[in-house]
This record gives C-alpha cells, structure tokens and sequence, in this order.
C-alpha cells in the first residue's frame, strides 16, 4: 500500500473542521508556502457555515504546476477532517485513491468508511498535542506540519516561512515549534508504515 504521495501537477485539497480552529489560516498558510516558497500556482476557497465560531467551516485549495482556471475543490485529492460534521460532509466527494488526514480525537472515520477500507488514512491527535503545548488554537499548525510531512505537497522551508509570515506577532516560535511537533509525528507515521510494509513483504 502507498504511504506517501508524490505530488501531481495539480491537487485539489480540502481542510475542514469548525470556526475557530484555523482552518482558513491554515489553507491561506498552504496557499502562500506553495506559491512563494514552491512557486507554484495556488487558489484559495474559503467557506464558512452559518455561525463563525463552531459552526462548519472549509479552506479549498489547489496547487497547480500551470494555470488553474476553476478555484473549487470537486474531488479532493487529499481531505483534512478536523471535526466530525466536515468529515461526514465531504468523505464521499473524495478521490477514490485520495489521502485523509484527520484529528482522531475529533473525527472517528469508520461511521462512514467500512473497516479494511482501501482509503488512505492517517491520524493525528492534533487538538490534544496543542493542549499539550499550552494552546489549543495551534491544533491547525500541528496539522498542518503532519499534512506537509505525509502528503510532500509543499516543501518543509516553505512550509516554515510561510507559518512565521502568516501567524500573529509574538507568537513565531511557539507556531514553529508546533509545526514540527505534526511534521514529526508524520514522518514517524510514514516510517512506520514502511517498516511494516517491509516486514510484510518479507513474510
């Protein structure tokens, strides 16, 4: 099974959960690391649901090697789910083959996908790790270091420096800190899963 993507020349990508989770920040964040540390082309659909804070909310974005003439997101190649409501939302729009990411925490997958389901699936208890770190908002940077590590759709220095631009003054090094902490947790889910592909493999 494939454990990690090797980016197309266009992904379309979702991140969703609830108002207040950052979810817009981190799609804006992704936006800018593709386009000015990747320099490539990226659009940005934000949707909110009728209540700004705990209502559903949803960053699109697509990151495209040329032009993108339509900004939607129909297909998700990957699908982040920080909440259960976005999960149960947009799960049945994603690629047969596409990659989720959820905060497990927060989203129990299988009200929707049977067990031994052919999708991609990786979790991270992003929202608890924040708590960890003394602030829960940084859930959305934790993942967004986890998508950056497992998906490779934008590079890690990118990733960095567009984290430092976007978050609030004062506040950089804890963001970092959070960023790497997900980055982290990815690449060890990644090597994981090798290692027991490998072990597979050789049995």
């Amino acid at each position: 099974m494939t454990t990690k993507i090797d980016p197309p020349k266009r992904q379309e990508i979702l991140f969703t959960g609830f108002g207040g989770q950052g979810i817009v920040l981190a799609g804006r964040i992704l936006g800018k690391a593709a386009v000015i540390g990747d320099h490539k082309e990226s659009t940005l659909v934000q949707a909110y649901g009728p209540e700004a804070r705990g209502g559903a909310c949803s960053a699109q974005v697509i990151i495209a090697e040329g032009a993108i003439h339509y900004p939607y997101v129909r297909t998700p190649d990957v699908l982040v789910c920080m909440s259960q409501g976005g999960f149960d939302k947009f799960i049945g729009d994603m690629k047969k083959d596409g990659t989720l990411l959820i905060d497990q925490d927060l989203v129990n997958p299988y009200t929707v996908l049977p067990k031994g389901s052919d999708k991609i699936y990786f979790a991270i208890p992003s929202t608890r790790m924040a708590e960890e770190l003394g602030r829960k908002m940084m859930a959305n940077i934790i993942m967004l270091g986890f998508f950056t590590a497992v998906t490779g759709a934008i590079s890690i220095t990118a990733a960095e420096n567009a984290v430092t631009e976007s978050v609030p003054k004062g506040t950089e090094e804890k963001n970092i800190k959070a960023f790497h902490k997900g980055y982290d947790y990815g690449m060890a889910v990644l090597k994981g899963r090798k290692k027991k592909a490998s072990g597979n493999r050789g049995a």
